[in-house]
């Protein structure tokens, strides 16, 4: 092994991630610190340009609520997220992103975003609370910002996070290396933010062989927020709520635009529309199942339940909606021509903006969206808090709103002193989507920076513990370098465990027992009782992974914290006795909805001191 250069910074506020959160976060908290001559430091593991959930552009900005022009309201979208969730969600961490989010959206249209305008100047809505914009360059307009901001010396890119830095029951700072130089670096900090975003690769894909890595979410998100907050012994929320969305089968083109745009419909294989046919499944799921719109778990169960009885595959019928948008012109010849080009082009640049994987899907396998169906399917789960999903650090709500129960600290400080949480890095708040991830990074960067002011001190850092960090953090490498002549295929050696198999492995055991594509998507507790056991196995082979080059060591690293997740996701469906989310997972043992006893959040706390876990029940309260 070379001899790694350690590389120490110091700062006041360390931003960890480059995504859309993250960037909020640098905009306004560089605002803020420079009234107070404080330093503000962003660490990203990928490029800024390119990181985070719409790294490859976007199509609409899901959150929106058009306030100014009396659209809607906080307490309308409160309302909406809390239905949607099935009545587990935070009210007042909701409502503080949504007041606020509309601001952010202008803010990107001044940066250079393109919002689709109507003839009167107004935003073009796709739905209630989503807009239409010229996306492809989305993120990169936002970088751009949170770079100019900060400043290229206060940013460290290519830089993987490994653990947490602590000193007593306040965070330190964080420590991590490079990935394409030999460089290990200790960040020391007053205060610390995570947006390193949510999780994929824990359950095993649909997609296999060359489209191993496709993913709806990106597939460089593999927990390293869950990991950095559990690891620093913060309580965690709604860690059983995975998200499964419906999507284009195989590419994993989002079905938003087709279904609130086009009025596209989705079918079974013999045209039959599963969301009216069972609308009267929907009665069995308390209020939940009567709310407009229908709650996305609820939808994508009635589309499961004609899988299950044997009529699917499942069709977006797109040259039907396409012919319905047209028919007004059909009278003339000219005029529908031209509207027909003009639907085409939106279909076409409806995955062109966002997931050209769909695109090159279409054309590979002959599909003219206005002349032929496509299929759609369930995904595999993911961990995710800002979409239809809410796991993550349980953090302090706003100072004006929120009750006693969830206010101990700072606006978005987690149970741990000075370590704070935003996108999908913060749990129980649903729907942010990319605009909300935004305006809780800015909400939750100026609380920090409260924080560091009332908190100026820098804490200590044991360096005995960063130097066995850094071990650590290089051990798969030496494993490596120790076996690797014990076989003649490096791909086979009984002394050590490569970071694909390792992937192989808890994808297999998440998927089998805790309730993936596989098993379509059930559940019990004899399975989640055989995943614990298979789970703590596998933790004892991390100790053996291994790699032959740096992006190799981040692979392993990926995997480490995935599994914290797996975990943290098994314990929490383990201890939620019932069914709340069909469509996202169902306990084949508990398959009913639960108001009664269940309606409460489910939390969970890591102890890094002795390796326990701890299961916390909290209270919903209902504010609005």
């Amino acid at each position: 092994m070379p001899n790694i250069e350690t590389v120490e910074v110091t700062t006041d506020l360390l931003i960890l991630g480059g995504g859309m959160s993250a960037c909020g976060a640098a905009v306004e908290a560089t605002h803020w610190a420079k009234q107070q001559g404080l330093n503000v430091t962003l660490v990203d593991k990928a490029m800024m340009d390119r990181s985070g959930a719409v790294a490859m552009g976007l199509s609409a900005i899901n959150m929106y609520l058009g306030q100014s022009e009396g659209a809607n309201t906080p307490e309308d979208y409160v309302d909406y997220v809390k239905q949607d969730m099935m009545g587990i969600a935070r009210d007042d961490l909701v409502y503080n992103i949504a007041r606020h989010v509309d601001s952010s959206v202008h803010l990107f249209e001044k940066w250079g975003l393109p919002i689709w305008k109507d003839e009167n100047g107004k935003y073009v809505h796709e739905g209630r609370w989503q807009i239409m914009i010229n996306g492809e360059s989305y993120k990169i307009i936002v970088a751009e910002a949170a770079k100019n901001a900060l400043g290229m010396d206060n940013i460290y890119e290519r830089v993987f996070i490994t653990e947490p830095l602590l000193d007593g029951d306040r965070i330190a700072g964080a420590v991590g290396f490079n990935v394409r130089e030999e460089k290990f670096y200790v960040f020391k900090a007053k205060a610390v933010m995570t947006c390193m975003g949510g999780c994929v690769g824990v359950f095993k894909p649909r997609s296999t062989g060359e489209g191993l890595g496709r993913s709806w979410y990106p597939p460089f998100s593999t927990g390293s927020s869950s990991y950095f907050t559990m690891k620093a012994g913060a309580e965690m929320t709604c860690q059983e709520v995975r998200f499964i969305p419906v999507r284009f089968k195989d590419a994993y083109g989002p079905v938003g635009a087709w279904f609130l745009l086009f009025k596209s419909r989705a079918t079974n294989a013999f045209g039959g529309e599963y969301m009216v046919d069972r609308a009267d499944e929907l009665e069995k799921w308390g209020p939940y199942g009567k709310a407009k719109p229908i709650p996305a778990n609820l939808r994508n169960w009635l589309g499961m339940l004609d899988e299950f009885e044997g009529k699917g595959p499942l069709f977006m019928r797109t040259e039907e909606a396409i012919a319905k948008l047209a028919e007004a012109y059909k009278d003339d010849k000219k005029a529908f021509k031209k509207k027909m080009k003009e639907l085409e082009s939106e279909a076409w640049e409806d995955f062109l903006d966002m997931t050209i994987s769909q695109a090159m899907l279409w054309a590979a396998t002959n599909t003219a969206p206005e002349e032929k169906s496509s299929e759609i399917a369930a995904a595999e789960p993911y961990f995710i808090g800002s979409h239809s999903g809410a796991n993550g650090a349980w953090v302090s709500g706003p100072e004006d709103f929120a009750p006693d129960e969830y206010k101990w600290g700072y606006p978005n400080m987690t149970t741990v002193k000075g370590l704070f949480a935003a996108g999908d890095a913060s749990g129980a708040s649903a729907h942010k989507f990319s605009s909300g991830s935004l305006t809780e990074g800015r909400i939750t960067a100026k609380s920090a920076i409260k924080f560091i002011v009332d908190n100026s001190d820098l804490p200590n850092v044991d360096d005995a513990a960063v130097e066995d960090m850094k071990k650590k953090t290089f051990k798969p490498m030496e494993i490596f370098e120790e076996n690797k002549d014990y076989t003649t295929d490096s791909e086979i050696n009984p002394n050590y465990i490569l970071p694909k198999m390792y992937m192989f492995r808890l994808q297999k055991i998440m998927d089998e027992y805790v309730g993936g594509v596989s098993t379509n998507f059930s559940t019990n507790q004899a399975k989640l009782d055989r995943a614990m056991e298979l789970l703590e196995m596998l933790k004892e082979d991390s100790d053996k992974l291994a790699a032959r080059t740096l992006h190799e060591l981040m692979r392993c690293w990926e995997n480490v914290h995935r599994t914290i997740q797996a975990e943290s996701h098994t314990r929490t469906i383990m201890a939620r006795e019932e069914t709340r989310w069909p469509g996202y997972y169902f306990r084949a043992d508990f398959p009913k909805l639960d108001e009664e006893n269940w309606k409460k959040f489910v939390n969970i706390k890591f102890h890094p001191d002795s390796g326990e876990w701890e299961i916390i029940n909290r209270p919903v309260i209902d504010l609005l």
